[in-house]
């Protein structure tokens, strides 16, 4: 039987995945309905969304008192927008909280490589609260 098949049987959704040019997994995603680009990263304790993007998923934001490091940044101040709904191909959850802060180091690195910007970061608060599983073969996340 093909995983895709097992997991199927368990009720899991299976999204779509793509390499960028930097080889980061992407997919799409909403959030409060409205859709957005987003890098998996198994890395990454929390799912982000880049402060200039507030606006375009209406969120409301406030101060956080946690610091964000990510790659080739540290002590980047952050805000967190609570109680988001987050959909990412037919998966649903609600009351999550996103960590907000400035994504330009992401995107340019991006940029460089000739790949398309993202709006945040799929975390592994979705993918633990998701018992997520990448199929890295297939380019395929599965949550349910």
């Amino acid at each position: 039987m093909s995983l895709k098949k097992l997991l199927k049987e368990k009720g899991y959704h299976q999204i779509k995945l793509k390499y960028t040019k930097t080889n980061h997994l992407e997919l799409v995603a909403k959030i409060n309905d409205i859709e957005g680009s987003f890098i998996l990263d198994t890395g990454a304790s929390s799912t982000c969304v880049g402060i200039d993007a507030i606006t375009h998923f209406e969120l409301l934001s406030e101060d956080s008192d946690i610091k964000a490091a990510g790659a080739g940044a540290t002590n980047m101040l952050t805000q967190i927008s609570q109680k988001n709904r987050i959909e990412i191909k037919g998966w649903k959850k609600k009351k999550v909280d996103l960590v907000l802060f400035d994504l330009r180091h992401v995107n340019e690195a991006l940029e460089n490589h000739k790949a398309d910007k993202v709006h945040g970061i799929i975390g592994a608060d979705i993918l633990k609260r998701g018992k997520a599983v990448i199929d890295y073969k297939n380019k395929a996340l599965y949550l349910k």
